[in-house]
């Protein structure tokens, strides 16, 4: 399923005139230098290529080009040559690794040398005549001593791949050439049998696609398929790894290209990252908007404008969708200004029921484990993650703050604001708790108990001592009540629906909803005894014992709450609430143990209660009324 979807997609790739993909027997290589050669052979220059890309807003240079070349082969171990595009030690037979091997280089260029000569030798081309005379006169020995390649000794040592060109042109771009290397590809020793993919009875590839770009894997790449032992290997399938699982060349190819442009630059919609899970999705529909739609749903921070004038379209620069920046634009804006997504804006002119595809991988160094994959229509997929923001709505504490909280900023309240390096360490969150809590997201299925717990966990322990509302703020509160809403949303009761609102609920008597909001109104009057700058309040002490056993810690608060009141200004007002939130308490009002869910409502009731500002068009009034008392 995987597998048929990529290469459904490359085939819209293919008819995309604004992506340049490399068609079965080619794949992007980043190229470092181009070897400049004479028609007889003769090495002229040494031509060092660049490229810029976008890192924000800004644009930086790099010290290599993305290129179609000739279909490189996967090196895992041993020697293997690559078709007119390899590094420096094959192609030249320079390396710094002659420490250990003498001849570590120079048998490298051997085999570069045989693999080329056999197939250039088969292309009736002045090109090809000039690479073959060049690999036949270049020794190895004495490289460092040509006056071209010392010039760029240095350089060349640092690594990358290496091409040719004669007479200002690519090699590789002679069509004579291009047939024979097309030609050695069908020669080469294949099995037909029935591809797995397309049904039809066709060469099948032994080795599969290297996938680059996956943050945690090599550099050269890993495998999504990949069979290396005879123990993974079944039904008698003894003559080649690819035979277990048999999909033809073709379709290895196409999903191989498909994933890696997902992964590239040259994709104008992101990568998302979760720790060691990186996340790719794509619609089946040439049309990049549902992408780009995609992204902003998951990622409402989202500020990037890009350009609206036209990019050069030049090799190494992302390609952009003009049509979909303007309405990214225009979201970032809204963002910017505190508005809400326009959902309906984002989805304007796109289908609901187009095929649209997440799918998120891991690598274990030289191969790719797949997190999930998900496929629904766009329009599902669009009303899930709307559907989490619903959930997540409660009361800000300011009106400037996000009306949409993005998955990373939830993660990242998982994490104390104290310790050192805290990318790192919601890097580590993301990793643990990422992939479960984005399939969450997109299934609509209730969020992982890890979030819940991590949440609960960094209240109990953070404190406001720095004058920061670390402890109990506008998105650790929302997160408890949307999780709350989603555990209990599949089962036939909730039995904490009612405290499960935007805003305070006066009317709920549930233990743990009143305590949380007893708690508020005992602090309260505490900063109005004492003033704001309390160098540790009744919160930073004794929140955690009263939310996890309140019959330990309250009558503790209650005593203290006498000294308070007695120095308040609106004393009076304040005890009658205290008062009336006793009132609504049982016989028995403090339990001596609360659950993790009650905790939760604990909570919700201590932020909805300091959230809740009718004291403050009553306190005017309630002065007069304190004084006629």
């Amino acid at each position: 399923m995987i597998l048929q979807s990529l290469y459904n997609y490359y085939q819209i790739l293919r008819e995309d005139p604004d992506v340049e993909i490399a068609e079965p027997g080619y794949s992007t290589a980043n190229v470092s230098f181009v070897l400049n050669l004479s028609p007889e052979g003769e090495l002229r220059d040494i031509i060092p290529l660049t490229s810029n890309y976008f890192d924000g807003n800004k644009e930086k240079e790099r010290n290599f080009r993305r290129m179609i070349v000739p279909e490189q082969a996967k090196k895992a171990s041993g020697i293997v040559s690559n078709f007119l595009c390899d590094t420096v030690a094959y192609v030249l037979g320079l390396s710094e690794k002659e420490a250990k091997d003498p001849k570590y280089a120079e048998k490298r260029f051997e085999a570069f040398r045989e693999y080329n000569i056999e197939i250039l030798s088969k292309a009736d081309s002045a090109a090809a005549r000039a690479v073959i005379a060049f690999l036949q006169k270049h020794d190895p020995q004495k490289a460092k001593e040509h006056p071209v390649i010392a010039r760029q000794l240095e350089s060349l040592l640092e690594g990358g791949s290496l091409i040719f060109q004669v007479q200002g042109k690519n090699v590789a771009d002679d069509p004579k050439i291009k047939w024979a290397w097309e030609g050695f590809m069908l020669g080469q020793e294949a099995v037909e049998m029935q591809c797995l993919v397309t049904g039809e009875f066709e060469p099948i590839a032994r080795l599969h696609p290297s996938i680059k770009r996956v943050r945690g894997a090599q550099p050269t790449g890993a495998s999504l398929v990949s069979f290396n032992e005879r123990a993974y290997e079944s039904y008698n399938r003894t003559k080649g790894q690819g035979l277990n699982s048999p999909v033809s060349q073709r379709v290895a190819s196409g999903y191989g290209v498909a994933l890696n442009y997902l992964l590239s630059e040259q994709n104008p919609n992101r990568q998302i990252f979760l720790g060691d899970t990186t996340v790719v999705y794509w619609a089946d529909a040439p049309d990049k908007r549902y992408a780009s739609a995609f992204y902003a749903f998951l990622n409402p921070e989202y500020q990037q404008v890009q350009e609206e004038e036209a990019v050069e379209e030049t090799k190494g620069k992302r390609k952009r969708a003009k049509e979909a920046e303007k309405t990214l634009g225009e979201v970032a804006e809204s963002v910017r200004q505190g508005k809400a997504i326009d959902l309906a804006k984002l989805r304007e002119g796109l289908d609901d029921s187009t095929r649209f595809y997440v799918l998120g991988f891991a690598s274990n160094v030289s191969r790719l484990s797949v997190r999930f994959y998900l496929t629904e229509p766009f329009g599902v997929f669009a009303e899930r993650i709307m559907q989490h923001y619903e959930d997540m709505e409660i009361e800000k504490e300011y009106t400037n703050q996000l009306t949409y909280i993005s998955p990373y900023r939830i993660l990242a309240e998982c994490v104390s604001p104290k310790v050192t390096r805290r990318e790192e360490e919601v890097k580590s969150s993301w990793s643990l708790l990422g992939g479960v809590f984005i399939r969450s997201i997109l299934t609509g299925a209730p969020y992982p108990e890890g979030v819940y717990a991590a949440i609960i966990n960094r209240i109990r322990h953070d404190t406001d001592e720095e004058k920061r509302s670390v402890k109990i703020n506008y998105i650790r509160a929302a997160y408890i009540k949307a999780h709350l809403i989603r555990k209990y949303r599949r089962q036939d009761n909730n039995p904490y629906l009612e405290a499960l609102q935007m805003s305070l609920n006066e009317s709920y008597t549930h233990p743990a909803y009143v305590l949380g909001r007893l708690f508020a109104v005992l602090e309260r009057a505490q900063k109005a005894a004492l003033g704001q700058n309390i160098n540790a309040t009744i919160k930073d002490r004794y929140f955690t014992s009263a939310c996890a056993s309140p019959a330990s810690v309250f009558p503790i608060l209650l005593r203290l709450s006498q000294h308070h009141l007695n120095k308040a200004e609106y004393g009076g007002y304040l005890e009658r609430q205290i008062q009336d939130l006793l009132g609504m308490l049982e016989a028995k009002p403090f339990p001596t143990r609360l659950t993790l869910d009650e905790q939760g409502i604990f909570i919700l009731g201590y932020y909805h209660q300091r959230g809740f500002r009718k004291g403050d068009e009553t306190e005017e009034g309630t002065q007069s009324d304190d004084v006629q008392s």
